[in-house]
This record gives C-alpha cells, structure tokens and sequence, in this order.
C-alpha cells in the first residue's frame, strides 16, 4: 500500500485529513505517533521538521506531505475518487480554498488556543488570550451561521475541502465555546456533518481516546 498516515486519532486536524481518506475510501495505512515517545517524535520530525500531524507519507511517489490543505490537495491530484475536494472551476476553488482557511485560522486555532491554556500550570494561564480567543469563536459562528443558509454544504450541494476542515473546527469549537440558541443554521450543519458516514467513521476510531480531552480549566 503506498500511503501512510501519520496521525493521531483525537487530533482535530488530523481528524481534516481523514475525513478526505474516508470519504473516498482511498487506501492507506494507520500509523498513530505517540509524540511522547522519543524514538516515534524522532521518525515524523524526520519526515517532516516541524513535528506536527499529520503527515501524509506516499511511498510511490517518494513523497512526505504536510499540512492539512495541502494532503487532501494532493490526494485531489494523484489519488482522486468519487468525491472531488477542490472544484475544478477556478473561482468556486478559489471561494472553497476561502471557507477552509477561514475555518482554520478562525474556527481550529482559537478553539486550540482554549484547549492548550487547560492545560498551562495554574501560574502561566493566558484568561486575556483565551476570552479573545471565545470572541473570535462567537463572530465566526455567526458568520457560517449566514454562510448555512445557502445550501446544506459549505459550497452548497457538493461536500468538499471547507467540509473536511469544518467538522473537526465546529464539533471542538462547540465543546469549548458552546453554539448560542440562535445558530440554527450552524447547529443543523453539524448534525449533517456528524451523519456522514465518513466522519462517523472518525468519530468512532477516536473515541477511546476522548477522556484525554480537557473539557475544563
């Protein structure tokens, strides 16, 4: 089998990644890395310096891929199936590509910042950090919540790339910073992300590991 995931089955961007896998029922191998372990922190940061999952290894092609967006561009390009991720008109790719970085850096990164202050030492914690962390959280809520009203993805009537990154930003996203009663748009668009058989999938194999979640402070 060519591909490799390296990954771990409760990281939300790892989650992104697998969704694509799913999806379209591409082949590949697990290999879950306990960065806790000096031997497999040392394999990835050797595929990929910067040490962060996932890393998609491709072993016909001699290739290591990082980064979210960029593996499931790839798999669009050299391992396509029946769900195609990125349109192939220029400006409906340009406008996914949009809904997937907003997704990221204003969904996934405030959601990490709340996340990753539980668990900062008592005497290190950043409240200053994470209450702008929540106001991004409840503006960018409201902004899909507009977004929702279009159609049941978030390009409309085709799943693509902004829906792989959506399920693992909004499903942490409401742990964290709980969707208001208002965002019923949103909150539908999570019970239809949830039902995907794909994602399901994601949900299942990382369940055994939820208790490692720090729902509190």
């Amino acid at each position: 089998m060519s591909l490799t995931l390296h990954y771990h089955p409760l990281s939300s961007f790892c989650w992104k990644v697998l969704i694509a896998l799913y999806e379209n029922g591409t082949p590949f191998v697990h290999n879950a890395v306990n960065l806790g372990d000096p031997d497999e922190r040392a394999a990835l940061k050797k595929l990929w310096p910067i040490c962060r999952f996932p890393v998609l290894q491709d072993a016909a092609r001699n290739e290591a891929v990082p980064e979210t967006t960029i593996i499931i561009d790839y798999l669009d390009r050299h391992y396509p199936g029946r769900t195609t991720f990125i349109p192939a008109d220029a400006e409906l790719a340009r406008q996914t590509r949009l809904r997937d970085r907003f997704l990221d850096l204003y969904v996934h990164l405030p959601l990490q910042k709340i996340v990753g202050d539980r668990l900062r030492p008592a005497g290190v914690k950043d409240p200053h950090g994470v209450e702008e962390a929540r106001a991004q959280l409840r503006m960018s809520y409201g902004m899909i919540e507009q977004q929702m009203a279009q159609g049941p993805w978030a390009m409309g009537e085709a799943f693509t790339l902004a829906d792989c990154a959506a399920w693992p930003a909004l499903y942490y996203g409401n742990l964290v910073e709980p969707f208001d009663a208002g965002r019923k748009n949103l909150t539908a668009y999570l019970e239809r992300l949830r039902a995907r058989p794909a994602v399901a999938r994601v949900v299942k194999e990382a369940e055994p590991y939820f208790h490692m979640f720090p729902r509190e402070g």
